[in-house]
């Protein structure tokens, strides 16, 4: 065998021809007699040369080449045969040893480099948007009058501010959601985008509460609303109160970013699926000792006699509490709640229950109040809504402002909505409304998402519920994308706390979410060491083990006693939203968790979300971006 390089030997090699032998002509010398004619020789034998390409991996030409044959046809075929070949030569590609980058993006050509290579650019356009957009002088016209933008510029550029919370929307649930909505669109799924993937900038937010490794909602939502880190439990104050003492919220009340944002002249609105006096809402307009006392009858006897609101007349008494702690300022009170919790509004009395009431005394109250009677006697201008059929009927270039508490407690989950006795609206529709009604203030706005049920169903055990309220919750804040413009609103996405939801074992790429693990080159579930299959989704601690069929409601499994352990899953149909999750340790409601969470930003200031960093830095990345605390201060006599 010989090898050689690309040069003019193989020319050479390629171009060979016949060639004849000349004598002498005879023109001298006597003419002599004819000689006879002699007898015919034998034919003569051929030689043959094929080449043959080399793909790029050969053995002997690692980067592609020709095989060049030789030999004799000995049976005049015209083609050379295997065994009559008697020579083998290679002409091979010699090997890249320098490439400059244009080259390597062409030697290189493969899906995930170049997708790489796009991001990366996009990440470097959106930073310079963000931060390098030139500024540009009426002074002069020269090179001096175009600057970089610098943080001074920055500040107070958002108009509009959008906090969604997705509450207990940790990482897992993020990718396992992700893929569930991926493949519910025909999809692998691991290579899907929820709708606030797509945001420029990200980070992490580390959750402890100041006395609690693990958090709840309502200390996580405070940090996230005032910029202070506080204790479990408490709404709207700081770590020197005493959880359920009445007597010491007076002086540790925080300002919130709603307040602020009204002080400041522009619009406000409160949404959630879950109550609206529920935690994380009720840390945007509340001061409480306790996140429990969300009516008068939640709360002990020397609380109210020591002259403490319930979390509910503190929202609907919101503009004169705001305007009595602030002396000289005039605001105009929340334009926007909606939610559910309606229990928390009216008396104990079935005479108040409303058309769609489940139970046969709705209202909480013991003191005998309709706040919702309240409400509207308030705000004569206003509308009270506590259906699909009032929300759909509100006209968003006429109304003022608007009251909607769509269940009498919490709404529902997004899978079971349809099953709602009057109808209730989905967290997109409700999104869109607001924004609809909240833009008509030309100093802009401040609104506050949060998908609450995401955390109740992930309590219940239910990956299915969770998974679909967080697709849900997507879908809204790709309505508020496309409703808004990123030059002047900032929108962040974030959790206040995780679960202990896992995602698990070594599913194949594209294996059902939440099916049994498939392993890699197997069309059949994995056993576990117990032998057994199991699920790649699961739970640390909580109720366990449902196999509930079609059943929406994740809280139905609160009807049964906790079935914590391994079961065999061999005959179960996983992937339907009946079925919980095992867990492993047994749990009246599975807990949180003490994860860091995702925050994801677009708009004014969002690069700075980036790193790791304490929750309570969502706050002051909001107040920078709209300048909240001076145009309040501004507004104060």
């Amino acid at each position: 065998m010989k090898t050689f390089g690309y040069s003019a030997i193989a020319i050479a090699i390629l171009g060979l021809s016949g060639c004849m032998l000349e004598g002498d002509d005879g023109t001298t010398g006597a003419q002599g007699t004819a000689g006879v004619n002699g007898a015919n020789g034998t034919n003569g034998l051929t030689s043959l040369i094929a080449q043959v390409s080399l793909p790029k991996g050969n053995a002997n030409c690692p980067n592609s080449g020709v095989q060049i044959n030789s030999g004799i046809d000995t049976d005049s075929s015209g083609v050379l045969d295997t065994a009559e070949i008697t020579t083998t030569e290679y002409v091979c590609t010699q090997a890249t040893t320098q490439v400059d980058s244009s080259e390597l993006l062409t030697n290189l050509n493969n899906d995930w480099f170049v997708e790489g290579e796009r991001e990366v650019n996009t990440a470097k356009t959106n930073w310079l948007n963000t931060t390098s957009t030139p500024v540009v002088t009426t002074q002069s016209t020269d090179s001096k009058s175009v600057k970089a933008k610098t943080l001074t510029d920055l500040k107070g550029s958002a108009k509009n501010v959008i906090l969604f919370v997705g509450d207990g929307m940790g990482i897992s649930t993020v990718t396992a959601a992700r893929i569930l909505e991926g493949q519910l669109a025909g999809k692998l799924g691991e290579e899907n985008q929820l709708s606030f993937d797509k945001f420029p900038f990200a980070g992490l937010a580390k959750t402890y509460n100041v006395d609690a490794q693990t958090p709840d909602s309502a200390g996580t939502m405070t940090a996230m609303m005032s910029g202070v880190k506080t204790d479990v439990g408490v709404i709207g104050v700081d770590e020197d109160i005493e959880r359920g003492d009445c007597s010491t919220v007076a002086g540790n009340e925080l300002f919130t970013a709603l307040e602020l944002a009204e002080m400041a002249g522009k619009s406000t609105g409160v949404i959630s699926t879950a109550r609206i006096t529920h935690a994380t809402p009720a840390a945007t307009y509340a001061k409480s000792a306790d996140r429990n006392w969300e009516d008068i009858s939640d709360m002990p006897e020397d609380a109210v006699t020591a002259g403490c609101k319930d979390i509910a007349d503190q929202l609907v008494n919101f503009e004169s509490n705001l305007e009595a702690k602030v002396a000289g300022i005039d605001v105009d009170g929340i334009e926007v709640v909606f939610g559910g919790g309606r229990r928390h509004f009216l008396p104990k009395d079935a005479a108040y229950n409303s058309t769609d009431a489940s139970s046969s005394v709705e209202g909480d109250r013991t003191d005998g109040r309709d706040l919702t009677a309240e409400w509207q006697t308030m705000y004569t201008t206003g509308s009270y809504v506590m259906d699909q059929t009032g929300f759909d009927a509100i006209d968003t270039t006429m109304t003022e402002r608007v009251f909607g508490l769509f269940n009498e407690s919490h709404m529902q989950y997004e899978a079971d909505r349809k099953n709602d006795i009057a109808g209730e609206p989905s967290i997109s529709e409700m999104t869109s409304k607001a924004i609809d009604i909240l833009d008509n203030n030309s100093e802009g706005f401040f609104l506050m998402v949060e998908s609450g049920r995401i955390d109740h169903s992930h309590h219940a055990g239910s990956a299915y519920g969770a998974l679909t309220d967080t697709i849900e919750f997507s879908n809204a804040i790709k309505k508020a994308v496309d409703m808004t413009d990123m030059s002047d609103t900032l929108i962040i996405v974030t959790a206040d706390h995780g679960h202990v939801f896992t995602i698990a074992g070594y599913p194949k790429r594209g294996n059902p979410i939440l099916g049994k693990v498939v392993n890699v080159g197997s069309d059949e579930p994995a056993e576990a060491s117990d032998g057994m299959p199991y699920t790649t989704l699961g739970y640390t601690n909580g109720l366990g083990f449902r196999d509930l069929g079609a059943e929406t409601n994740a809280d139905a499994t609160y009807a049964f006693e906790h079935a914590a352990g391994r079961h065999d899953l061999t005959d179960i149909d996983t992937t339907t939203p009946g079925y919980h999750q095992e867990a492993l340790v047994p749990k009246s409601s599975e807990t949180h968790s003490g994860e860091d969470v995702g925050v994801y930003a677009s708009g004014p200031a969002a690069f700075l979300v980036n790193g790791t960093q304490e929750q309570n830095m969502i706050f002051h990345i909001m107040d920078f971006a709209a300048n909240l605390t001076e145009k309040a201060n501004a507004a104060k006599p």
